[in-house]
């Protein structure tokens, strides 16, 4: 018996939950796309089986839909969804960000003999679109699934069953819990390294230097402000109630700190950076999580006509997969310091050999 799977919005998530079915026996991934062009770039990176422009044609006859398209754009999906003759028990999921908005979306539906469970891959990357999907994006990492009041048992069983394939690991969650835990590890930390950055570079308007000083740990720590503007902005505005009352407790952490610094309390700041030091030491590692995290090296550079090249032809000739490369240069007449960033941790273990052996001194 086959299996049709379409999927809304083939990027970074859509093409790798594809890749992940893709091959696999009796199933058969058809792709929706906005432009001629898309559905060409589709099928030439072999990430669905059939890629089409008709919404309609996606959909008939799907046994799984997987809306994988922004946040601010999932209601319209869902009501163009509603609309077609869909086939019966057919499952419809997403891969937002936000859960409760959605869920009370579809439940207004009232779709009939269709279900939709709420879905969350809590996994990321620093690149995005189709070019960048992998089978392995999902592998380690949490799949969080919101299954409405009701649902039968064997449709929930049979969504978790096909996402096997992703290798992810499986957890049900309350929509509302899910929006509340995601605001505080994630949605949180991204409007606190915007507004870092934003007030670090509103000081750099009088003076360039914090610009040209503020290299490595800087961006390290506010990475994720360069996430996409548009994205952030509806999945803000759609956690709205959770981020307004997670950002009124952040202002009154920082005003607990700003009272410790009038006082000259250092043993306020002591316990406070204490307690902060023994919950991330709690944190697992090597688990996959919404803010993609990589493995950084960093190596002292002399300044010679084809370094970079050198290195890079090295790792790669050991099948070394680099990330990211970036050269620091935070002060005058010294020699660079090249920061090079991996995804794995084993691939930094290795370079750190390779480049040891090329008598580089390493440091982490």
């Amino acid at each position: 018996m086959s299996t049709k799977i379409a999927i809304f919005g083939v990027g970074l998530i859509g093409g790798s939950l594809a890749l992940c079915f893709k091959g696999k026996p009796g199933i058969t991934v058809v792709g929706h796309a906005h432009r001629p062009a898309s559905v060409e770039k589709y099928m030439n990176h072999g990430v669905v089986d059939h890629a089409t422009l008709s919404i309609e044609e996606a959909a008939m006859d799907a046994d799984f839909i997987f809306l994988c398209v922004p946040v601010g754009n999932l209601d319209e999906y869902l009501n163009k969804l509603s609309q077609i003759p869909l086939k019966k028990g057919c499952i419809i999921t997403d891969v937002g960000s936000t859960k409760a908005s959605i869920a009370t979306a579809a439940e207004k539906l009232e779709l009939k003999d269709v279900y939709f469970i709420g879905g969350h891959p809590m996994a990321g990357s620093e690149r995005s679109g189709v070019e960048a999907a992998t089978p392995l994006l999902f592998e380690n990492a949490y799949y969080v699934l919101t299954p409405p009041p009701g649902l039968p048992d064997k449709v929930y069983e049979s969504l978790e069953l096909l996402l096997t394939y992703t290798r992810a690991k499986i957890i049900k969650v309350n929509p509302i819990e899910h929006d509340r835990i995601v605001g505080a590890i994630s949605h949180l930390p991204h409007i606190i390294a915007v507004a870092l950055v934003n007030q670090v570079c509103d000081y750099n308007d009088t003076n360039p230097l914090y610009r040209r000083l503020a290299a490595g740990g800087f961006r390290d720590i506010t990475r994720i402000a360069s996430s996409d503007p548009i994205i952030w902005r509806d999945i803000l505005l759609n956690n709205r109630g959770v981020m307004l009352q997670m950002l009124s407790d952040w202002n009154k952490g920082i005003s607990e700190f700003i009272g410790m610094l009038e006082m000259e309390d250092g043993e306020g700041i002591t316990e406070a950076f204490a307690k902060a030091n023994d919950f991330r030491s709690e944190l697992p590692e090597h688990r996959k999580g919404m803010i993609s995290s990589t493995f950084d090296l960093y190596i002292d550079v002399p300044d010679h006509p084809g370094i970079i090249g050198k290195i890079t032809t090295r790792l790669g000739e050991n099948d070394i997969n680099l990330s990211n490369i970036q050269i620091i240069e935070s002060r005058e007449d010294v020699p660079g310091i090249m920061k090079l960033s991996f995804r794995l941790e084993e691939d930094l273990e290795r370079a750190k050999k390779v480049l040891q052996n090329m008598d580089y001194s390493v440091s982490l």
